[in-house]
């Protein structure tokens, strides 16, 4: 019997696992160097990802401080499609920060699993600028700015800035807000009902767990194990960098990249 139950477990397939990684800032980096998020350099990955189609799951494993969020929401709209289409299902393990776009990209999977330390939430809109009127006026400095319609130089920088400007970019920031809402309710259903998560706050994976942002805090390895047995098969796909982008992609767009990186990582102290 011992023989005949080692035979079948040497031909036994393994379960196969495929793990994508998402990392970096949404949507900002990305347009100035190799690093960062969006849904142009994320669509073969998810795409190879999804034609192992003998897959028990696709795993995605994320580290994003958040970005742009039309490029969270075309990401997660692709996953969940491609989710539906191949009827493989997305797990989502948050590592360092799955905040603000980062959160939206965790919500297209089926469960969310994060490190007992992980960063997670952030569930909001933001907009920061500088003024510099007060400056270039003390200096002399004289703005010239010529457009054709009239609210075209919305929130400019050197000029004072203006009630009317505000309450535009209020509503478009509400507007947004909104969809990151309801795309999290819709994913998350009961397990975030009546609970205060859409302050922009973020917390660690404990009370983000108690909230019902996640399932469940631990490994990748241990969640899995535990749903799929220890003989799991991983099949990692990553984002291959052409010659080009790798020996001619410029210093100075690298450098900017890591700048934008670290404004946006060190809001969440990382």
């Amino acid at each position: 019997m011992k023989l005949l139950k080692a035979i079948r477990n040497m031909f036994k397939k393994k379960p196969l696992i495929v793990v994508v990684r998402l990392d970096g800032v949404i949507g900002a980096v990305s347009r100035f160097g190799s690093g960062g998020i969006d849904d142009a350099n994320t669509q073969k990955l998810m795409e190879k990802a999804f034609e192992y189609e003998k897959a028990k799951a696709i795993v995605i494993k994320i580290n994003s401080p958040g970005g742009s969020p039309a490029q969270s929401s075309l990401i997660a709209s692709r996953i969940i499609k491609l989710s539906r289409d191949k009827k493989i299902p997305v797990i989502a393990f948050c590592e360092d920060v799955a905040a603000s776009g980062g959160y939206w990209l965790a919500c297209a999977s089926e469960e969310i699993y994060a490190d007992v330390n992980s960063i997670i939430g952030s569930i909001g809109v933001i907009s920061a600028s500088f003024g510099f009127s007060e400056l270039i006026s003390r200096y002399g400095i004289e703005r010239r700015v010529y457009t054709a319609g009239e609210e075209k130089s919305m929130l400019d920088p050197f000029q004072p800035e203006k009630a009317s400007d505000i309450k535009r970019l209020k509503a478009i920031q509400k507007a947004i807000f909104e969809n990151f809402k309801n795309f999290v309710i819709k994913r998350r259903g009961k397990r975030v009902e009546g609970k205060k998560i859409f302050n922009g706050e973020v917390w660690e994976a404990e009370r983000a767990k108690n909230l019902g942002l996640i399932d469940d805090i631990g490994t990748m390895e241990d969640i899995l194990e535990s749903k799929y047995g220890q003989d799991i098969k991983y099949k990692y796909v990553n984002k291959k960098k052409s010659i080009f982008s790798r020996f001619s992609s410029s210093i100075i767009g690298e450098v900017f990249s890591k700048i934008i990186e670290n404004r946006y990582f060190s809001k969440f102290g990382l």
